[in-house]
């Protein structure tokens, strides 16, 4: 896909503050953030914030071929036009958006947001977009699917950058596509990187304990949530038509007066509770998946899931709240959507080589997470439930207590290990862990562990297991990678505990992936071998 229109037409284009006359009527044939990446012939977006400032790079840029800044600071005797913006960051999605030619109005655009679940809601809802024969794409923190291409974006965890989720939207535009599940998170609402996307629906999982350190406190990260639904005020007409929707969800006490509050467009909630607009009766848990009636005033049709829990109840009811209510898809399409999708990539993910216990990886980081997926372990075994998790260096605080408090109290076996100690002391961390467990009756050596090396842990978590128990590894799921000091150094969950798995049961099988703890671990932990 290429791309070239005039800076003159960009900027005349934008929405207050940042529209603008006088600006150099010049061709631009890309947009870049990143100096390294520049192009020739591209518009440079100085942005500020993280870890580097980007007007360090300017003439970095330029020297790269860069025809065009844009930035916040005052400076003069550049090569190339200079456009100073109060908020580059703010004014990049609109940029973008009128680079690629707003292809947001072009399409109906559905944004999935919350703590939990959203990855999850983000997939329900695209296979009943597919189920119902609409021609749909998917940008998720996992992958971006665009027709027949899958596309890897390795942002894993965060929304991609505005230019990047404008330029995925102009390429479903381009596909022939109509219909579009944005997944966005707390970092793409309070960074404007979603903000000219103009959704038609917003989908909101819940809202609970995560990045206090990013956002500063619970009200802070709320409102972050809730501007996807503020955002439906200004969506532009489309020719499509507008659904404008809210859905939220009933069951989320802390935020849901809030979010019912915020919404000005129509609005729907779900939940398992009799006062939820969209509920869910006669579930039926299993450790193959999850059944359900779906009710409604307007529909009651029986559902199968190949997920499990109860948190993916929820996720289901939400997808289908969405669909049937905002795009008029059937109730009986909706729920085939929903048994077709086989599961998510880390994400309560069963990994079997024959042993006589269950094996799971799950990407469950927060408090409330692990607290549904262990909920989740319960339903699945009639054994014992065992959790292998960390938490993360330069994050959250809080939140290593809060989930080691949560798996002394919902686990039999608690095993705590790394997860991206970053430049942390990684032992400081599990410290801090290890007194929430105590706190509510843990007892190290007994009923909880700390292991540094996180396939050590694993591997000693398979060794506590008996028939019948399960063993949960969470934290980490689908994501490829563990920070260790500035390092990034390749892991996967899935392979560890496949890795483990081969070794304990004498099968052929992959190496377990090297991190830096394990060379400590080699002598300290010998005895348990």
């Amino acid at each position: 896909m290429s791309n070239q229109k005039s800076l003159q037409s960009i900027f005349a284009e934008l929405p207050l503050p940042f529209c603008m006359k006088g600006v150099p009527d010049i061709p631009i044939n890309g947009i870049s953030i990143d100096s390294r990446a520049v192009k020739s012939g591209d518009l440079f977006v100085a942005l500020t914030g993280g870890t580097a400032d980007g007007h360090t790079y300017i003439q970095t840029a330029i020297d790269k071929g860069a025809v065009a800044i844009a930035g916040e600071k005052k400076i003069v005797g550049l090569s190339v036009p200079y456009i100073r913006l109060n908020n580059t960051r703010q004014a990049l999605t609109w940029i973008a958006g009128s680079f690629y030619e707003w292809p947001g109005r072009k399409l109906t655009v559905i944004g999935v947001t919350g703590t939990d679940g959203k990855t999850t809601t983000t997939n329900l809802i695209y296979q009943i977009l597919i189920a119902a024969n609409l021609k749909a794409g998917m940008i998720s923190t996992v992958n971006a699917v665009i027709g027949d291409e899958v596309l890897d974006t390795g942002f894993h965890v965060t929304t991609p950058d505005a230019h990047d989720v404008q330029r995925y939207l102009a390429q479903m535009v381009d596909a022939g596509l109509t219909h579009v599940v944005l997944e966005t998170t707390s970092h793409g609402w309070s960074q404007f990187r979603v903000d000219a996307c103009e959704f038609d629906i917003g989908v909101v999982t819940n809202i609970t304990h995560e990045h206090m350190n990013e956002h500063g406190n619970y009200e802070n990260y709320r409102a972050a949530k809730g501007r996807l639904f503020s955002s439906l005020e200004v969506t532009s007409e489309k020719p499509i038509g507008n659904p404008r929707l809210g859905v939220i969800n009933h069951d989320d006490v802390k935020s849901f007066d809030f979010l019912n509050s915020l919404i000005k467009v129509n609005k729907l909630n779900y939940g398992l509770g009799d006062e939820a607009d969209v509920r869910a009766i006669n579930v039926e848990y299993s450790a193959s998946g999850i059944r359900f009636t779906a009710k409604s005033p307007m529909f009651n049709v029986d559902v199968s899931s190949n997920l499990v829990g109860a948190y993916n109840v929820s996720n289901c009811l939400a997808a289908m709240t969405a669909t049937i209510y905002g795009l008029g898809i059937k109730p009986e399409v909706a729920a085939q959507g929903i048994g077709s999708l086989d599961g998510i990539p880390g994400r309560m993910e069963r990994i079997d080589l024959g042993q006589n216990f269950t094996a799971i990886v799950d990407f469950a980081h927060t408090p409330n997470a692990l607290r549904v997926a262990l909920e989740a372990g319960r339903t699945m075994s009639k054994g014992r439930v065992i959790s292998v998790f960390g938490s993360a260096g330069l994050r959250d605080k809080e939140k290593r207590r809060m989930m080691a408090e949560t798996s002394a109290e919902l686990a039999d076996l608690t095993v705590l290990t790394a997860e991206d100690p970053r430049t942390e002391s990684l032992d400081g961390i599990l410290e801090e862990m290890a007194a929430g467990s105590r706190s509510k009756g843990g007892i190290e050596g007994k009923t909880f562990w700390k292991i540094p090396d996180r396939g050590e842990a694993i591997r000693f978590a398979l060794r506590l297991a008996r028939p019948s128990d399960i063993v949960l590894s969470c934290g980490k799921g689908h994501e490829q990678s563990m920070c260790f000091g500035e390092r990034e150094h390749l892991w996967d969950d899935r392979i560890a505990m496949r890795a483990a798995l081969s070794e304990f049961l004498g099968l052929e099988g992959p190496q377990m992936p090297y991190l830096p703890t394990k060379d400590k671990e080699e002598n300290d932990w010998l005895t348990w071998k």
